[in-house]
């Protein structure tokens, strides 16, 4: 494969995409769909294939008015910042004393490289995970696909059961699995608190010949 475009031109001649946009649209047409239209698969606009280094692997898009914008944990600008987020920035400052910006917009990951991307792609306003079983998970495996073909060495973070077990099909040995707890409040104290993902996640970098990732979030 040699680009996204590529990618989502060819997943949107497949029958279950078909189906699966038209629950989507169905679903904007009668109700309020996060993230919108045109920023949900903003992630790949951010990220080329060809520039992937790092797959942080969330679960479902925020469900709140101006949170959700296509890149998995990050808000838009102006928006307070998600407890999960705020306990990214955390173990951020403990692992690689970094602090903490003002804001939740991780663009500046992005374009550096790290794909940031849900299992689901689409949600209901305030109705976490509603869009679960309109065929995500299909597409969700069919992008994993292309990222474990990937002839470069990757780091996948993956926070929690949820992904963790999404990820199952990456089996290529050169790429690196960094499985841990979720930082949500729910399950941060169970191990995620000194867990040091970026700093790892450099470290392999490093060793696999690749430009680290400058974890630092500038304010806007």
């Amino acid at each position: 494969m040699e680009n996204w475009s590529e990618f989502l031109a060819h997943e949107e001649t497949q029958d279950y995409f078909v189906a699966l946009m038209e629950k989507v649209n169905h679903a904007r047409a009668i109700g309020t769909v996060y993230p919108p239209e045109n920023d949900m698969f903003s992630c790949f606009e951010l990220c080329a294939y060809d520039d992937v280094k790092v797959v942080i692997l969330g679960q479902d898009p925020y469900h709140g008015a101006n949170q959700a914008h296509g890149l998995s944990f990050s808000v838009k600008p102006g928006i307070k910042i998600p407890p999960s987020l705020r306990n990214i920035y955390k173990e951020l400052k403990t692992d690689l004393d970094i602090d903490a910006p003002k804001h939740g917009y991780l663009v500046s990951w992005a374009k550096q490289g790290v794909l940031m991307m849900n299992t689901s792609w689409s949600v209901d306003e305030g109705n976490a995970g509603s869009h679960k079983k309109f065929g995500w998970a299909k597409f969700t495996s069919q992008v994993l696909e292309q990222l474990n073909n990937h002839e470069k060495p990757l780091v996948f973070i993956l926070w929690g059961n949820h992904a963790i077990d999404a990820a199952k099909g990456i089996t290529n040995p050169k790429h690196y699995l960094l499985k841990g707890v979720h930082p949500s409040p729910l399950a941060a104290n169970g191990g995620f608190f000194g867990s040091k993902p970026f700093s790892k996640t450099n470290e392999f970098l490093v060793q696999a010949g690749r430009e680290p990732i400058d974890w630092k979030i500038e304010e806007l």
